[in-house]
């Protein structure tokens, strides 16, 4: 594990400290308390992970693999269980590899969430991480109507030291897209991100608009490669797993940004998210800072929670 990697999962391992607490104290305490395995183990294990908002599809799913593990295994011993339920949880959440591909090659990334989930910081570091790997990027305001978000947008451009594209508030977001698929083409960008709306209290709106920003880079850039992420705030829970189901009616979302993960019980989230959506958590921001928002790695996560240790 490179120092960078090791700093991230010291800080992913700090981050998770209240997700910990919920989910792996809990889980710690009935391997500890239990002297058999059976129904009311298993309940426990059960509970436990659904109240670390694991989600319930999920979470039987995992002690269903559990209890199939234990039998082929012939395990006897409550405690011997913890290593079969880390590797039901990896397993989970294994959707192969997670494809970053959109870094490789001229891209298009859509980005959209509703306000407050962190959607503005989550694109000014990816954009700053994308700049300094030496990617020429151009950010795109199109989420014209939210007051200060083109603003925010802005300085986190300046911030990253990457250019970006923007018109007066209320403007049309496709308006917008069209003039930055122009300058990225102009200036043989590597990586355009636009910052679209979310406003899922009015979808067929949100659809309509979506579908004509899709429309002008279909036109206008027809061989671009494409990818939509959609930012949720892990923070809520459950709340982010409807959300995501909701944008899932209204784009073809390709990743998921999960933000805020260091000041939340609720970062079994994660697990449900990608077992039960079969859509990649491709990025989680743990903290401030441009580093702080990372690739996700599923095994990684499950070490930190369960603070195991690998070389």
């Amino acid at each position: 594990m490179s120092e960078g990697r090791k700093g991230f999962f010291g800080r992913l391992v700090e981050g998770l400290t209240k997700t910990r607490d919920n989910i792996v104290s809990g889980i710690d305490s009935i391997f500890s308390g239990f002297s058999a395995i059976d129904d009311d183990f298993y309940e426990e294990i059960e509970e436990t992970l659904i109240m670390g908002d694991i989600g319930i599809q999920t979470t039987m799913a995992i002690v269903e693999d559990l209890r199939q593990k234990v039998k082929e295994q012939h395990i006897k011993e409550p405690g011997q269980c913890k290593e079969v339920l880390i590797e039901s949880m990896k397993n989970q959440m294994n959707l192969g590899e997670n494809a970053y591909e959109f870094e490789h090659r001229t891209s298009v990334v859509l980005v959209i969430g509703v306000n407050g989930v962190g959607k503005t910081t989550s694109i000014g570091k990816l954009a700053g991480q994308l700049k300094s790997r030496g990617k020429r990027v151009v950010l795109a305001a199109a989420d014209t109507f939210r007051a200060a978000a083109i603003e925010q947008l802005t300085e986190w451009a300046n911030r990253a030291g990457v250019e970006i594209i923007a018109q007066q508030e209320g403007s049309d977001p496709a308006a917008v897209i069209y003039d930055a698929v122009a300058a990225a083409k102009a200036r043989h960008a590597d990586v355009l991100i636009c910052d679209t709306a979310g406003r899922l209290h009015n979808k067929k709106n949100l659809m309509e608009e979506l579908k004509k920003i899709n429309r002008i880079i279909d036109k206008e850039y027809p061989d671009v490669y494409r990818e939509t992420l959609v930012v949720l705030d892990g923070t809520t829970g459950q709340n982010a797993m409807v959300q995501a189901r909701q944008f899932m009616e209204v784009a073809q979302i390709t990743g998921i940004i999960l933000t805020k993960l260091d000041g939340t019980a609720k970062g079994g989230i994660a697990v449900a998210i990608q077992s039960e959506l079969g859509i990649p958590v491709k990025y989680v921001g743990i903290g401030e800072t441009i580093d702080d928002l990372q690739k996700f790695d599923a095994d990684s996560f499950i070490n930190a929670l369960f603070q195991v240790k690998t070389e």
